[in-house]
């Protein structure tokens, strides 16, 4: 549940954002959402659906057709950190889950940009 919240709360943020809604092939977001989802779910010990749906994560290969560059990744940071905001989670956690995610997206820059 607390990953959905997550995964939500962060898609309201980039379905309006001019950077990075235009690297999602889908239209409607839900399909990005469920696989962003599973994937966290499974990174912290849950369910493994997101391997076996769709294999080993790979993430820098996943992201390697999207230009993402400094300016794409503090966006997404930016709308992560504004979803990570509305969990409400102990300090603990919300310093563990944010270290990851940082981490993470610092990890897919791909190009250096304009």
């Amino acid at each position: 549940m607390t990953f959905t919240r997550l995964v939500d709360a962060f898609y309201e943020g980039v379905a309006t954002d001019p950077v990075l809604k235009p690297m999602y092939p889908e239209e409607d977001l839900g399909p990005a959402k469920r696989r962003l989802t599973m994937f966290l779910e499974q990174y912290w010990g849950g369910p493994t659906a997101y391997s076996e749906e769709r294999g080993h994560p790979r993430l820098r290969m996943r992201h390697l057709p999207f230009a993402v560059d400094p300016d794409a990744r503090d966006r997404w940071l930016r709308h992560m950190r504004a979803a990570v905001d509305t969990l409400g989670l102990a300090p603990l956690y919300e310093a563990t889950l944010w270290d990851y995610l940082e981490r993470a997206a610092h990890s897919l820059v791909n190009t250096a940009g304009r």
